[in-house]
């Protein structure tokens, strides 16, 4: 029986990466300058500093830009909000989602569920969710119509099995 899973993932090599570059573009920039911005990676989120609101936000903005040219979805980022910081700055920490939780789950097996092709399961296991069925065509269908919906995070479709 043909099987595929739905995963969400974050590279994080190609977020280091942008964050890399985006702390790198705004040392050299002229409106960042004496403002002490800083772009901090840690395990699962990323924290920016600045200023002020006005150039939090252009940092903010140019770490998003260096993200979408690393192809990293901006879904998988969940903005906290803005925080005061010591001597007038202000913070932001971004948290990475990754996994799809139980709750996501449900909603793309009630999803699944509802498209009405014969003989297509989904179930979930751990964070990602299987779906299997008795025709390769219907599972390509199913992969269409989940790609076509938004979900509110970024979704990989892998592990495809005949």
């Amino acid at each position: 029986m043909p099987t595929f899973d739905i995963t969400s993932t974050v590279a994080m090599q190609e977020v280091r990466n942008a964050t890399d570059q985006a702390s790198r573009e705004v040392g050299q920039r002229y409106d960042f300058k004496d403002t002490n911005s800083s772009i901090e990676l840690s395990e699962e989120s990323i924290n920016i500093e600045s200023s002020s609101d006005d150039r939090l936000n252009a940092l903010r903005t140019v770490l998003e830009e260096k993200l979408v040219k690393r192809k990293v979805s901006l879904k998988a980022l969940n903005h906290l909000q803005v925080e005061d910081a010591s001597g007038g700055r202000r913070r932001q920490t971004i948290a990475l989602t990754s996994g799809i939780n139980s709750e996501k789950s449900k909603e793309i097996n009630k999803f699944i569920k509802g498209i009405g092709l014969k003989g297509i399961q989904s179930q979930t296991q751990g964070d990602q969710v299987r779906v299997s069925g008795k025709k390769r065509d219907d599972l390509q269908a199913v992969i269409n119509a989940v790609k076509d919906n938004d979900f509110g995070i970024p979704l990989q479709f892998g592990n495809f099995r005949d």
